[in-house]
């Protein structure tokens, strides 16, 4: 199967609009069943990892026109089948001349929110656009997940692992579009739009009143693992849409009503600000940690193991678990 590309959207940032923002190019992949893709210089990032409190988060808005189309060329992870011009949400025309493309366009086949960083998946071939949906939907059908985000948690969910399930639809609230749960939805509710939607998930280290969660989709609607997070009691860190439905006292957590419950900058207790070594100010630009490290495609041929692409963390997000102290086991 040819003709699909990878950018790789691996060091945060984010757009004020559709798009994606990545630093460098991170590696090649051939037709391995395996991909796992290291950045360079990693040892060294590392060893300076706390001396910005977001190392390597990027906003395109502060770039020029032609330092935007160097980033995302740059960001090519691999490139099959016909060339053709790259777009990804109406990117600049120029991206395609600075990469030597043809006029073929370049079409989006998988991506996550604008907010979250990881894995963009393009494809310059229909045929092999439309064999990359397909087999999206049939592994939805059959709650088999080809997507793995990784999530730091402000909070701990209850259990260790599970699923969430929760009809929601999209309302308008106060002037802005907000995802809103809506409680044993009818049929009529359904036809308007709501959506029964279903994420697995899985805490796989803890520490400082944080989790690191393993979390796989089921269902696709926007913001759907931030909103199955808040209904565990535990918004994702840097979710200033969400976490402010989740309220406490005495310690004791509970959900306030999505409907009247305006977003506004995630708000985390004194102790936990020390632990991120962050100012009140710089946690109100904390970024969303939320990060898809992993997507399974099928193979060559009909036979062949499936491809696991994997993305790195973004270092703001690295040195974020050496604070909390979360590892990875």
């Amino acid at each position: 199967m040819g003709g699909y590309s990878v950018l790789d959207h691996l060091w945060g940032g984010w757009w004020r609009g559709p798009g994606v923002c990545a630093a460098r190019k991170v590696g090649r992949f051939g037709t391995e069943a395996r991909h796992q893709m290291h950045p360079r210089g990693s040892s060294k990032r590392s060893r300076s990892l706390r001396n910005q409190p977001f190392p390597g988060q990027l906003q395109p808005e502060n770039l020029s026109r032609e330092e935007l189309i160097d980033v995302l060329r740059a960001s090519v992870v691999d490139q099959k089948g016909k060339p053709g011009e790259l777009t990804l949400f109406s990117v600049l025309p120029e991206l395609s001349q600075s990469l030597g493309l043809g006029e073929q366009e370049l079409q989006v086949v998988q991506a996550s929110g604008k907010e979250t960083s990881g894995l963009v998946l393009l494809s310059s071939c229909p045929q092999t656009a439309s064999h990359l949906q397909k087999f999206f939907v049939h592994s939805r059908r059959a709650q088999r997940p080809t997507a793995t985000y990784w999530a730091v948690t402000d909070g701990i969910p209850a259990t260790s692992e599970g699923k969430v399930q929760a009809a929601l639809k999209l309302d308008h609230v106060d002037g802005v579009d907000l995802v809103v749960p809506v409680k044993s939805p009818s049929r009529k509710d359904v036809l308007e739009g709501v959506k029964r939607t279903l994420s697995h998930f899985r805490v796989v280290a803890t520490g400082s009143g944080c989790a690191l969660v393993q979390l796989q989709p089921l269902t696709v609607f926007p913001s759907q693992l931030q909103v199955h997070m808040v209904l565990q009691l535990c918004p994702v860190l840097g979710d200033h849409r969400y976490s402010a439905r989740v309220g406490a006292v005495l310690g004791q957590r509970f959900l306030l009503p999505a409907e009247s419950t305006k977003p506004q900058r995630q708000v985390l207790d004194e102790a936990l600000l020390r632990r991120l070594c962050l100012t009140p100010s710089q946690a109100a630009q904390l970024p969303l940690h939320l990060h898809l490290h992993r997507l399974c495609l099928p193979g060559l041929r009909p036979r062949d193991a499936l491809i696991e692409l994997l993305a790195p963390l973004p270092p703001y997000f690295s040195r974020t678990l050496q604070c909390l102290g979360l590892h990875q086991r």
